[in-house]
């Protein structure tokens, strides 16, 4: 009887453990065909022109109705239409009356210089919102569209301008920037050129404000994993005080302008 109950024991623990090992075999195959069943999902999506990723990383050059710039901004996917987005944009504010001319004066290699500029206008804003996709590509050489909201604090960057400029009391040439004192030297007839551009940089006075910006953009990459595009925008930035730019012209502190810009990155 002992003998008979080892026995069945023994076959109770090779039925335990056979029926386990079947148990976590057939586990492991169900993993594998959901596994191969989201990567044919995949596949099929890209093939239908879906964007799939986890994040994005973009870089963009834009040109802007006042100035130029570019950016870098991290995308972040949320649903299948939705992807968080943080962004940098350093860019320079240009008045639309700005004229560039040929250095002139007894040195015949002036730099060319803007006539009645006071101070260049760096800003960098950094901002969160969403990019939403309104429609996706169709297909591999269809185009997704989608809108880009975003957000955030712009910082502004006086930097005063400099030229060169011959003193008629002493017939002596100098550098300078606008002031009281110089005031007619900065606007007369004894412009070399300008003064360059690595002068000012220790002088720079800081503007603090917000932006809001909104665009569309056009995704005409053929590949998930690369990012190729074009954005279409219009932006609004707002400063605690008025931005002197040019001698004569009415300085703001309200910004609108309009923007197109080169995309490229990659998607993962």
């Amino acid at each position: 009887m002992k003998k008979l109950s080892i026995c069945l024991l023994l076959i109770a623990s090779v039925l335990s453990v056979a029926a386990q090992k079947d148990k976590e075999k057939k586990s492991k195959n169900e993993k594998k065909e959901a596994r191969r069943e989201r990567i044919n999902t995949l596949i099929k999506q890209a093939e239908e022109g879906v964007l799939i990723y986890h994040r994005q990383s973009i870089f963009g050059a834009q040109a802007r109705t006042n100035g130029y710039g570019g950016f870098y901004e991290l995308g972040i996917l949320k649903t299948n239409r939705k992807t968080n987005i943080y962004r940098l944009d350093i860019t320079e504010i240009k008045n639309q009356k700005e004229e560039k001319l040929s250095g002139s004066g007894n040195n015949l290699f002036g730099n060319p210089f803007i006539f009645g500029k006071i101070n260049n206008f760096y800003q960098a804003t950094i901002g969160f919102g969403q990019q939403r996709i309104l429609g996706q590509k169709g297909n591999k050489n269809g185009v997704a569209v989608s809108v880009i909201y975003t957000g955030g604090l712009a910082l502004g960057l006086l930097k005063p301008y400099y030229i060169d400029v011959v003193d008629p009391g002493n017939d002596e040439m100098k550098t300078i920037k606008y002031s009281q004192q110089d005031s007619a030297l900065f606007v007369g007839p004894t412009i070399i050129g300008g003064g360059g551009f690595g002068k000012g940089w220790n002088e720079l006075k800081v503007k603090p404000g917000a932006f809001v910006k909104t665009a569309l953009r056009f995704d005409y990459g053929r590949f998930n994993e690369v990012v190729s595009g074009l954005e279409v925008g219009i932006s609004v930035d707002f400063y605690g005080s008025k931005i002197p730019i040019m001698i004569a012209q009415k300085e703001k502190n309200l910004f609108f302008q309009g923007y197109i810009a080169l995309l490229f990155g990659r998607r993962k």
